[in-house]
């Protein structure tokens, strides 16, 4: 069966690949797209099976049919570079007025019978005044946090 899609790395691409695997500060995502064109590289004899190289390097096979296909269409920068998105893929749950709310609220005047607020509580109350409409003690932890601040 022909495969659609093919790496042929040249001698400067090969070294440029090893050059990127040799310095130390580079990420762990990189390192591993790196080793999968090295794997998959035509030049250098016989390819394994995607399967196969998806499990020497720590990376779905999808993974590596998708890099291959880039590297083919787009070449090896476009495959070894990190993808930057103009919004992040979830945009945030509290935002900038909701999350004032809660941080007053927080270094407000504890619940009567307690002694301090704790995130359940901050939750269940910032539901009560309709701040939100519903929120996890999680994301109120994240929230407070973000800007240093402890309950305790």
């Amino acid at each position: 069966m022909n495969k659609k899609y093919h790496v042929k790395l040249s001698d400067i691409e090969r070294t440029t690949i090893q050059k990127i695997l040799d310095n130390e500060t580079t990420s762990k995502y990189i390192r591993k797209r790196c080793n999968v064109l090295l794997h998959t590289d035509e030049n250098a004899g016989k390819p394994p099976k995607q399967e196969e190289i998806a499990k020497r390097c720590g990376v779905s096979d999808v993974t590596v049919y998708s890099l291959v296909k880039e590297y083919d269409t787009q070449g090896m920068e476009y495959c070894l570079r990190r993808r930057k998105y103009a919004t992040p893929p979830n945009p945030p749950i509290v935002t900038g007025e909701k999350e004032a709310r809660i941080i007053a609220l927080a270094c407000g005047a504890a619940p009567h019978g307690r002694a301090r607020w704790t995130v359940r509580l901050l939750a269940q109350k910032v539901i009560e005044l309709g701040i939100m409409e519903t929120v996890s003690h999680e994301t109120i932890r994240t929230a407070l946090k973000k800007h240093n601040l402890s309950l305790t």
